[in-house]
């Protein structure tokens, strides 16, 4: 996912250099946390295992093995594309350290972000809350 314009300044300027070595020369283009591989194409059902085609199992979120699906959640599966981002572990971008960094398909990232995300949304929903009320009144769309 594209860094947002205003958080941009946050990243340092080898943002994509460092970034590139995380996912594709320390974690080989797989995801570290559930071994998803970057830009291809995987069967995934809706608990979120998913089909290795490489190693010829199921995996389950932490890429463990798990027994094969029965027929009904065989049905239900879907196709899914993987692109692989780097996390900040301790969600601050300016701490760049390689420590801090994991590479995260985008099901694995958002997990790990949920939190801050949430707060994040929180505050942009009083931000918004308090300039109606700041210059037109209570906020209509609201």
């Amino acid at each position: 996912m594209p860094i947002r314009p205003e958080r941009r300044y946050f990243y340092p300027i080898d943002w994509p250099i460092i970034s590139r070595q995380i996912r594709f020369v320390r974690a080989r283009g797989r995801c570290e946390a559930c071994a998803r591989p970057h830009g291809r194409l995987i069967c995934q059902l809706a608990d979120g295992r998913w089909f290795d085609e490489m190693a010829g199992q199921w995996l389950d979120d932490q890429g463990q093995q798990v027994p094969w699906p029965d027929i009904v959640d065989l049905a239900m599966q879907r196709q899914r594309r993987i692109w692989l981002g780097t996390a900040h572990l301790d969600h601050d971008p300016g701490n760049s350290n390689g420590s801090n960094l994991k590479a995260f398909c985008q099901r694995c990232h958002l997990r790990h972000d949920r939190a801050a995300n949430l707060l994040r949304r929180r505050a942009r929903a009083r931000a918004r809350r308090a300039l109606g009320d700041l210059f037109t009144g209570p906020n209509p769309l609201l």
